[in-house]
């Protein structure tokens, strides 16, 4: 197959979405004639009909309609292109797009980042940042999805470089009737009696506690099962079960909402991130400056 032209695939979504050759001609000032050789043209290229020209306009064929989505994506694709692009030929310097964690996006990262782009020498910076599971976090890196991951230092960052980033501690929630809430701190193995709120299976603390009490011999109790921290708390709040979540997420909530937390004693309990990438040589210069500013925040904790 010869190679697609984008503005052919321009001009076959436009009239897939208009169900009219002549109405296409006339909102991009083109001669219907030259529209339908394009068309042609690419129906040659692709060897099917993707058109059935109608008395009333066209509709796409089901081979049409294939190609509609497929031509949707790489618009959309090249779309991003332009901006980014366009953003450095109107003098922004760069988009920086991450991936990162429940744990890293609900604890310091919206702060840490933040108080980059206050810095003047980069107001021309653009973040974009998206909640992943750690597996994903690292695979979308190598991907090439993003330029910077941020997840726990416990997932597998074979051949990828690493800076430090931040750490937390994890700890028991409860509502302050509950008897752990009495506690100072605990072991995990002595609340497993209790029923949890649990976060989804791929999470990072999630597979870190299910570890941890296969170690003991035992199974976690999930009374509810919840998305994310937000959600866990409200539960323990209403006293329904415990939870184990970052101390550093649940601070905030626990001021306001009658809730104890208790720390972990375990070691693992300490968990340390890291900033991962595919080579600090080939990241953008914005990245790099985000990278550094990120690292640099590794000792406070």
């Amino acid at each position: 197959m010869r190679d697609l032209d984008l503005q052919t695939l321009r001009l076959f979504a436009a009239v897939c979405e208009q169900r009219s050759i002549a109405r296409v001609a006339e909102q991009e000032s083109i001669v219907g004639s030259a529209i339908s050789k394009r068309l042609a043209q690419l129906e040659d290229t692709v060897g099917t009909p993707l058109l059935l020209r109608k008395r009333r306009g066209v509709v796409p064929t089901p081979a049409g309609e294939t190609l509609l989505e497929h031509a949707r994506t790489m618009l959309a694709s090249v779309g991003q292109i332009e901006r980014d692009m366009a953003a450095y030929a109107t003098g922004t310097r760069g988009h920086v797009r991450m991936l990162v964690t429940a744990s890293v996006m609900a604890e310091s990262l919206a702060d840490d980042v933040a108080a980059f782009l206050q810095d003047p020498a980069h107001r021309d910076i653009q973040i974009s940042l998206e909640e992943r599971v750690s597996p994903d976090v690292v695979q979308g890196i190598r991907d090439g999805s993003a330029s910077i991951g941020i997840c726990w230092d416990a997932a597998d960052l074979s051949g990828l470089e690493t800076s430090p980033y931040r750490s937390d501690h994890l700890a028991v929630v409860a509502h302050q009737s509950h008897p752990v809430a009495q506690l100072h701190s605990v072991r995990f193995a002595d609340v497993l009696e209790h029923e949890f709120v649990s976060m989804p299976a791929l999470s990072a603390v999630q597979v870190l506690l299910a570890r941890a009490a296969a170690v003991e011999g035992k199974m976690l109790a999930h009374r509810v099962l919840v998305s994310n921290f937000d959600a866990a708390l409200r539960v323990v709040r209403a006293n329904l079960a415990i939870s184990v979540v970052p101390r550093e997420v649940a601070l905030p909530f626990a001021q306001l909402a009658p809730v104890r937390i208790v720390p972990l004693s375990d070691a693992w309990a300490r968990r340390r991130f890291a900033i991962c990438y595919r080579s600090a040589q080939w990241l953008p210069p914005a990245a790099q400056l985000l990278v550094g500013h990120l690292a640099g925040l590794g000792g406070n904790t």
